[in-house]
């Protein structure tokens, strides 16, 4: 591990893209500021031991929860194995995405 002395208003950069910088220092607790590319996710340690954990249980799917699932499925379906539309009623659109970059945490965090 590599270890920094660095006072606030100080920088410390990371490749050619990403920047450190010590906001502030009270007491025991140090406030940090980081700049990088949107596709970088920042998480504190305890956040992407979280998001890891609930990752591995997402992964775990058992045959209970496929068959749990099957029942939901709808009964007609056309050859491709797509539900057919019910008469009258334009197919769904699909979700319009965010615009938000992959889950960084928000500045508050």
């Amino acid at each position: 591990m590599l270890t920094l002395t660095r006072s606030v208003g100080e920088t410390i950069r990371i490749g050619d893209d990403i920047e450190v910088h010590v906001v502030e220092v009270r007491g025991g607790t140090v406030r940090l500021g980081f700049k990088a590319p949107r596709e970088v996710t920042i998480h504190r340690e305890e956040v992407y031991r979280q998001i890891a954990e609930a990752n591995l249980l997402a992964a775990q799917v058992t045959a209970d929860t496929l068959g749990a699932l099957a029942a939901f499925a709808p009964a007609a379906a056309d050859q491709s194995g797509t539900p057919a539309a019910e008469p009258g009623r334009k197919p769904a659109a699909p979700a319009a995405p965010t615009g938000h970059g992959p889950g960084a945490e928000s500045p508050a965090g």
